[in-house]
């Protein structure tokens, strides 16, 4: 009897939180797009053929995965037309929009004329793109070589680096993701994402410069409107923060490399996958004169936040006043189509003629064309303005939740490059338990928001939208964080 009962109040819970998630999703903002009604194979029918014939290495979020079937801007549609606000951007990757007419029209014309040559042949696009991505670039990185992924171009990176130099050893943060790949498994720093395998030859982890969670930090540290919740004695334009980890750096070099050379030094310009984890102010700029004083180069990854991201420049290492000597791109560079980058200087370009080195499908007509018209659908939809302003206003919102819940503990980020926190309680800053973390992920799902988690613990809520999103569409997904958190804190009151 009690069992019943129990189960008739499960019932009844549900069917009133169901009511009030279908009350709360008709807040969500209009949209005038319908999409084409699904023939395809149903969600079941995909689920087992998954099971049958895809890797069960393949990463899926939630319980119950969505299927999805098409996209628009914003918005992405499941098999029954349901429409979900993408605040995820396929991992930062759809950066002007699914689906972008101007950016299909290009695609759709090459496609028409040709598809694929190698780059033993010249074609149009490949040159005219090459130009016109180093335009955004300053000198002297000017040459380009094109690959289909990030790992892939960081790859490429630490050879060029590694051949340039003729030193072997490379240092990067921890925290860092720079890849999967054999070779780029070493030079991330994730334990995570790591497999039993010898994959870090020669490649030194530096701790990491966490303003939230390391052992020093400030309430000035980050280049962003949002700060950590942390007091110092910092003057204005000072960070003590940035020259205690530089310390770090200045160690690392002097135990773990040879005294008179270093290889390499990778850094992105904010940590992704670890979370959206900034670096105090001036700290990558004191890393890489470091690193050069050192005879090696500086290899800022830009896979996540290039291409005006981060909303004040269009790539991120501008925002630490630095050149690097090669950088890294992908996701956003194509708008979703595989493609990636390594752009450097001449000199160190050269060394690939060394022998043959050769990539099938990096640069083919199809991938340059839809690449080079992600950059003018940038300008020309002022999608690096609207990751500026809205970006700002969006973590200024986030931050009166941490103001709110006591398992918010950071709100951090630039542009549209965000991440938050969730811990046990601020002062501990204790890891939020995984179950209590998915509660919420899924919640947000059920309010048809879609963000992804990161740090080594997945504790992080990261927000990293397609850059056309509205401010209508910010509001929801904070009303919807919101509406999380607070069925999180009913939830544990019980």
């Amino acid at each position: 009897m009690l069992k019943m009962l129990s189960r008739v109040g499960f019932i009844r819970t549900m069917a009133v939180r169901s009511q009030s998630t279908a009350s709360f999703i008709a807040n969500m903002p209009p949209c005038d797009f319908v999409p084409e009604k699904y023939t395809g194979p149903s969600h079941d029918a995909m689920k087992q053929l998954r099971q049958n014939h895809l890797s069960s290495g393949q990463l899926t979020y939630y319980k119950d995965p969505i299927s999805l079937c098409q996209g628009h801007m914003q918005y992405l549609y499941d098999l029954e037309g349901n429409r979900y606000l993408d605040m995820f951007a396929g991992i930062a990757t759809v950066i002007a929009g699914h689906c972008h007419p101007k950016i299909q029209e290009a695609t759709l014309s090459q496609m028409s004329k040709m598809w694929h040559s190698t780059n033993i042949y010249y074609h149009p696009s490949i040159h005219e793109y090459a130009e016109k991505l180093t335009s955004t670039l300053p000198d002297p990185l000017k040459v380009c070589y094109f690959v289909n992924s990030g790992s892939e171009a960081n790859d490429l990176a630490l050879l060029m680096a590694r051949l340039y130099t003729g030193c072997m050893d490379t240092f990067v943060m921890r925290g860092a993701y720079h890849g999967a790949s054999p070779i780029t498994m070493g030079l991330t720093s994730l334990s995570t994402w790591f497999f039993n395998y010898p994959s870090a030859s020669s490649i030194h982890k530096i701790r990491n410069a966490d303003p939230y969670k390391g052992p020093y930090g400030g309430k000035a540290c980050r280049d962003s409107v949002v700060q950590a919740d942390r007091s110092c004695d910092c003057q204005p334009g000072q960070c003590m923060a940035s020259e205690q980890y530089l310390e770090e750096v200045t160690d690392a070099l002097t135990y773990c490399a040879p005294k008179d050379k270093i290889g390499a030094f990778f850094a992105e310009s904010i940590q992704g996958v670890n979370g959206t984890m900034q670096f105090p102010k001036g700290f990558i700029k004191g890393a890489v004169e470091q690193v050069r004083a050192r005879g090696g180069v500086a290899i800022l990854d830009e896979v996540q936040t290039g291409f005006g991201r981060t909303g004040e420049h269009f790539w991120g290492f501008q925002g630490h006043d630095v050149i690097p000597d090669m950088v890294v791109m992908a996701k956003g560079i194509a708008n979703g189509y595989p493609m990636g980058a390594v752009v450097t200087t001449k000199e160190i370009a050269s060394v690939l003629s060394r022998a043959l080195h050769f990539n099938t499908f990096g640069g083919n007509p199809v991938a340059c064309t839809v690449a080079s018209s992600v950059i003018d659908v940038i300008k020309e939809d002022k999608l690096q303005e609207n990751a500026q302003q809205l970006g700002s206003y969006f973590l200024l919102e986030l931050a009166k939740l941490r103001d709110e819940f006591e398992i918010v503990g950071d709100v951090r980020g630039k542009g549209f490059m965000i991440g938050v926190e969730l811990v046990a309680d601020k002062e501990s800053k204790v890891t939020l338990p995984a179950d209590q973390v998915g509660a919420i992920f899924e919640d947000m799902k059920e309010m048809r928001v879609l963000n992804g988690k990161g740090g080594v613990f997945g504790n992080v809520m990261r927000f990293k939208p397609p850059m056309c999103v509205t401010k209508a569409d910010v509001d929801y997904t904070v009303a919807a964080f919101r509406q999380a958190l607070t069925n999180h804190r009913e939830r544990q009151a019980k």
